[in-house]
């Protein structure tokens, strides 16, 4: 657990303090609206984290408290409808032989590739505490769409889950070696512990996996989102670790970035052939979200790239 994050407007104003009063006063009926995409952003992170580790001395009853789950619920909805209000809609392209082409054809600016040949030191520290608001629950936000899945894609999803898992041995869990990464580097290791750092965009790339998660009937926007990750993950991956390297960062930290250049090339055929495409075959009518969650997780990342690249002054 760690402590709650610093409000970023009314909304998350409201939020933070009924948590806090939790559970001597009741929550009480919260009207503000967020007065930007950083407080409801925020706000939403905060309601979504409630499902995952929590925060030191917040109620763990905080998850189910209605009117809480009342303001998530808008805020997700918010935010699906920011995604679909920009979302192209379903291309003609068929998912099992034409989906990596398409991925390909949506390359936008790059952060791995400022990190491999350019950034300086302060800007991968920078990077990796916003980074680190994902990596440090890598892989928990999947495991709520396993129940929901049909036999075939379930038993697939189980499987690209062990490894990210460690395959069994506590120490190799992804979220683990990140941690240890952060450690080596002087970061802080503790989830959440950096939020305040994050802008809204890193934070709409969190709560988009999340309520993909959470939510059943978003079920074939999860499995794409993760096809698609998976998808731009290993090379990144490689160009993030030769840059570590140039800037002389520990092993630990490099050996977290080596460890996703082959396994994240094998998963990228099983989340899409063994996942989506067994999902599809299955439940046709789910075949629009899996490319509406595929395309959430290119857009968002080109987006948070802009202003990550645009805050360091590096060309987008």
């Amino acid at each position: 657990m760690t402590d709650l994050p610093k409000p970023r407007g009314p909304l998350s104003v409201a939020v933070l303090g009924a948590l806090r009063d939790l559970p001597t006063a009741p929550v009480p009926r919260i009207e503000e609206a967020p007065e930007s995409d950083d407080d409801a952003a925020l706000t939403l992170w905060v309601l979504h984290e409630l499902s995952y580790g929590g925060f030191d001395g917040v109620d763990e009853a905080a998850e189910s408290e209605p009117e809480l789950v009342r303001v998530r619920g808008m805020l997700e909805r918010r935010l699906e409808a920011d995604l679909r209000s920009r979302w192209p809609g379903v291309p003609d392209v068929d998912l099992a032989s034409g989906f990596f082409d398409w991925v390909a054809g949506h390359d936008g600016p790059s952060i791995a590739r400022h990190v491999q040949t350019s950034a300086t030191r302060e800007q991968v520290l920078d990077l990796m505490r916003m980074r680190s608001v994902y990596h440090l629950k890598e892989a928990d936000p999947t495991m709520w769409v396993i129940p929901r899945l049909p036999v075939s894609a379930k038993a697939a999803l189980v499987e690209l889950q062990y490894d990210e898992y460690g395959a069994g041995d506590p120490s190799r869990l992804h979220s683990h070696l990140f941690a240890q990464g952060m450690a080596a580097s002087g970061l802080r290791p503790e989830r959440g512990v950096y939020v305040d750092e994050a802008p809204f965009e890193v934070l709409d790339q969190n709560n988009a996996l999340s309520m993909f998660g959470l939510q059943g009937r978003l079920r074939g926007a999860a499995v794409g989102h993760l096809a698609a990750f998976e998808a731009t993950s290993s090379m990144p991956s490689r160009r993030m670790a030769q840059g570590l390297e140039r800037l002389g960062f520990p092993e630990e930290l490099i050996g977290y970035y080596t460890e996703h250049v082959e396994a994240d090339a094998v998963h990228e055929q099983v989340a899409l052939r063994d996942v989506c495409v067994a999902l599809v075959r299955e439940e046709p009518a789910l075949e629009p979200d899996v490319w509406f969650g595929a395309w959430a997780c290119l857009d968002l990342e080109v987006r948070a790239a802009r202003r990550i690249l645009g805050a360091w002054g590096a060309a987008a």
